[in-house]
């Protein structure tokens, strides 16, 4: 078969190895995204045979998608966008001194995360697809709703605060050129604000440089020496957390299916299951819990398989990219899509087999060189706090190659250093920027397709799918409303008191 095909080519095994070395240390420099690799490596994979250049972009995607949680824990500088929640329990671990502990949980749940994906992928691939092509504009719009919904759980001990940080970040995102009509929107005339304020640049700064700026403050107190006796996390570890291993991956598949959303929405819907459902975490969500590392990263990487589904089904891309991804096929004379998987069942099986090899290949680098890379946690803040400013600089710059982005980075890092003084929330406002133009766009095609505000609420009703979102997104208001809070917190001492009355017998 097919599957077995990258493991029986040594040239094919040995860029599958390379992509996910590389990707790894790509995802983990703050603005190199594995969506600029995968798209550069397409110039230089045009005279390669098919199978080769997917190989290579197949390993850069995994490695790149995990890579990103290293900076996250170790800099609190996410690498990449699907990491942002990984930063709220790993950052914190890192400043305990547990940052290889984190990095070998994050890794092993990464890899258990992409196997998941890789088994939807082969098993479920037409049912999900046919699944996620049912979501209407509407059903878009509702789910950009319920993440808007996790500002009670991205680091925000005030539900206000964190709401208008997200109101925030949505007014940020509708910056730029009007997606239906072409109009310039808060451009105030300038072209450089034509194309948006772009969220990648906006998390380096809310996080990168804001922390360095608040790091300035402790500069001169001892380092903390990092424990990295033990890197791989024990059998009861894994098992302990099996449960909530599987859920988010489950979790991740569907939501990395849908066209347009990726591993950055389903991290961040994943830590919010995670606070919501587990009731004893190994310290307080947002203090180092390792529930809020294992939530993330075994979500984001089961989205890999998840996006994969729709572009080799249907021809439709399920993140940025598998889009690349789709343009490499047409390239290489090749239809994504339903034929697809009539016409070139091989290459369906080569992927999924390259998936496999390069999840492999992600164990074994992600637990090696974890000794050398936590010494960045070491090096004294004076010379550190001036490596991450420029580390931001360049990240910033090479992603549109555009100085404007620079700017737009201190500024959002001054922003986040006046946020953090005064207790106001970081990830509600990446959160608004993200999902700012989702929101936009959908509300306005699901309006104009129901043909009112009326009728838009009449089809909510009538179609299953949306009416689910739609109650899921009233249990959550409820679940955060003090109403919500006090009978959960009435049934928590109930518990208590029945497992102490059970104790004292």
């Amino acid at each position: 078969m097919n599957i077995f095909l990258p493991l029986l080519d040594i040239n094919l095994l040995l860029l599958i190895a390379a992509g996910t070395f590389a990707g790894i240390y790509i995802g983990a420099i703050p603005g190199l995204s594995v969506t600029m690799a995968v798209s550069l490596l397409i110039s230089f994979t045009f005279s390669w045979d098919t199978h080769s250049a997917l190989a290579l972009m197949v390993g850069i995607y995994t490695g790149g998608v995990y890579g990103g949680s290293r900076s996250s824990i170790l800099l609190n500088i996410p690498g990449a966008p699907a990491a942002i929640a990984t930063s709220f329990d790993g950052y914190p671990l890192a400043k305990l001194g547990e940052a290889g502990k984190a990095i070998g949980i994050s890794t092993v749940e990464s890899v258990l995360g992409g196997f998941i994906g890789i088994a939807a992928l082969a098993l479920g691939a037409p049912f999900v697809s046919e699944f996620a092509l049912k979501f209407a504009p509407r059903d878009y719009l509702l789910l950009a709703i319920m993440g808007l919904m996790l500002v009670g759980s991205l680091g925000s001990k005030s539900t206000p605060k964190g709401l208008f940080m997200a109101a925030f970040g949505i007014l940020l995102g509708l910056v730029g050129m009007d997606p239906l009509t072409g109009q310039g929107r808060f451009t105030f005339g300038s072209l450089n604000l034509m194309g948006g304020i772009n969220y990648v640049t906006a998390m380096i700064g809310l996080f990168g440089v804001s922390e360095a700026l608040v790091q300035i403050k402790t500069k001169d107190l001892p380092v903390v020496k990092q424990k990295i006796e033990k890197i791989i996390p024990s059998w009861e570890t894994l098992l302990r957390f099996l449960p909530l291993s599987i859920r988010t991956s489950i979790l991740g598949v569907v939501v990395g299916a849908l066209p347009g959303t990726g591993g950055d929405l389903a991290a961040l819907l994943a830590y919010d299951h995670a606070k919501r459902t587990v009731k004893n975490p190994t310290r307080p969500f947002g203090e180092g819990a390792l529930e809020g590392l294992v939530a993330p990263e075994s979500a984001n990487n089961a989205a890999i398989g998840g996006a994969f589904i729709p572009m080799l089904t249907l021809g439709i891309p399920g993140d940025a990219v598998t889009a690349i991804i789709i343009g490499a096929l047409f390239i290489h004379g090749l239809k994504p899509g339903p034929m697809l998987m009539v016409e070139s069942p091989n290459l369906f099986w080569l992927i999924v087999g390259s998936l496999i090899l390069a999840n492999f290949f992600l164990l074994v680098f992600g637990l090696t060189g974890v000794k050398i890379f936590t010494k960045l946690v070491e090096i004294r803040k004076g010379i550190l706090i001036p490596m991450i400013i420029i580390l931001s600089v360049v990240g910033s710059y090479t992603i549109n190659n555009n100085i404007f982005d620079i700017y737009w980075m201190l500024a959002f890092g001054v922003l986040g250093y006046i946020m953090k003084t005064y207790d106001f929330p970081v990830g509600p406002l990446v959160l608004g920027l993200i999902l700012g133009p989702m929101l936009d766009t959908n509300y306005r095609r699901s309006v104009m397709s129901a043909g009112s505000i009326p009728e838009f609420f009449l089809d909510v009703l009538q179609n299953p799918i949306s009416l689910f979102l739609f109650v899921a997104i009233v249990v959550m208001i409820f679940a955060q409303s003090k109403v919500g809070n006090a009978i959960m917190n009435k049934e928590k001492k109930s518990k208590n008191l029945a497992e102490e009355t059970v104790i004292t017998e």
